[in-house]
């Protein structure tokens, strides 16, 4: 004891007070902290440690599909509404991309359709059917649309072994476009066309005449196509507000437009990697920009013309 007081006693006044006073707002921070996690416990909290919020995400009081209401009043309609929310709210990943390749490819799809009249929601069928990428499916479906070999060529793309323009983006557009002006004009509304695209214009004819049903909303269809138009109109709100479901994602980390320029061909091209020499990229770059051609050569014995895209000057850095 006497020890302790002769090290009290050689500390001056200015730092005796100051040892006291920490020592005092130390205890007072203990005893408050203490209090508040009791306080908590005792009411339930649900910040747990180790675990974080997870919100609803909000759902608009009014939505459409191309200008079509959504009747959200009706409860099976507004749960496939918030199932979709949920998921594509909190599957960060392929959300997440699709908005960094939404600024890449929406200037692209967006003027075909208009040139074509079909209501700009529908960029977002391709989003869902692809994620904006050119994917292929189990069942071979191709490209931004998933669009089958069958369908594809019935609607005028070149598909064999070294061209398939399912990969070819405005191309494929075009093609869609014919899709939903073919299914609009049947069905004379745009919720039940868009819906007809993932399950065949028959398979919807069959269900409105077997259902005796005129409405999209009205028919008990597969879980697919029941699915289909709500996670279209979750994806489009997601889409238009990125902020407002917790995406915080700055200009520079969108992907850019593609400059290009085409480069006309009527005649054969022996080998692709020569090719792309003769304009300073490599054969991976013309692979990257021109994903319809589908061989390292290209016959052409009809002389067809055929636009193949090169990247303006910076677009792209070669590897040296």
């Amino acid at each position: 004891m006497k020890n302790k007081l002769n090290l009290f006693e050689k500390l001056s006044p200015k730092y005796f007070y100051i040892f006291i006073g920490f020592t005092l707002t130390a205890g007072a921070f203990f005893i408050l902290s203490s209090i508040c996690f009791v306080q908590n416990k005792a009411e339930g909290t649900e910040q747990a440690e180790g675990f974080q919020k997870i919100f609803s995400p909000p759902i608009p009081g009014k939505v459409d599909f191309a200008g079509e209401n959504v009747p959200l009043e009706n409860f099976d309609v507004y749960e496939r509404i918030d199932r979709e929310f949920l998921v594509n709210t909190y599957w960060h990943s392929f959300t997440m991309l699709a908005i960094k390749r939404a600024n890449r490819w929406f200037p692209v799809i967006e003027p075909i359709l208009k040139k074509n009249n079909i209501p700009e929601d529908f960029k977002y069928l391709a989003v869902i059917e692809s994620g904006l990428y050119n994917a292929v499916s189990p069942a071979g479906a191709t490209g931004f649309w998933q669009i089958m070999e069958n369908i594809g060529k019935k609607y005028g793309l070149e598909i064999n072994d070294e061209v398939d323009e399912r990969y070819d983006v405005e191309k494929s557009t075009e093609a869609a476009c014919k899709y939903f002006q073919e299914a609009h004009e049947l069905f004379k509304n745009w919720t039940l066309t868009a819906a007809s695209f993932n399950m065949g214009i028959n398979g919807v004819e069959r269900q409105l005449e077997r259902q005796k049903a005129n409405n999209y909303y009205n028919l008990n269809i597969s879980e697919e196509t029941s699915r289909y138009i709500a996670r279209i109109i979750a994806l489009k709100e997601i889409l238009k507000d990125p902020r407002k479901y917790g995406y915080y994602i700055t200009s520079d980390q969108l992907y850019q437009p593609l400059k290009t320029h085409n480069v006309e061909v009527t005649d054969n091209i022996s080998n692709i990697a020569d090719f792309g020499i003769k304009y300073g990229i490599n054969y991976k770059t013309i692979k990257i920009f021109n994903p319809w051609l589908r061989d390292n050569s290209l016959e052409n014995k009809t002389h067809k013309i055929y636009n193949i895209k090169i990247p303006d000057k910076g677009t792209i850095s070669i590897i040296k």
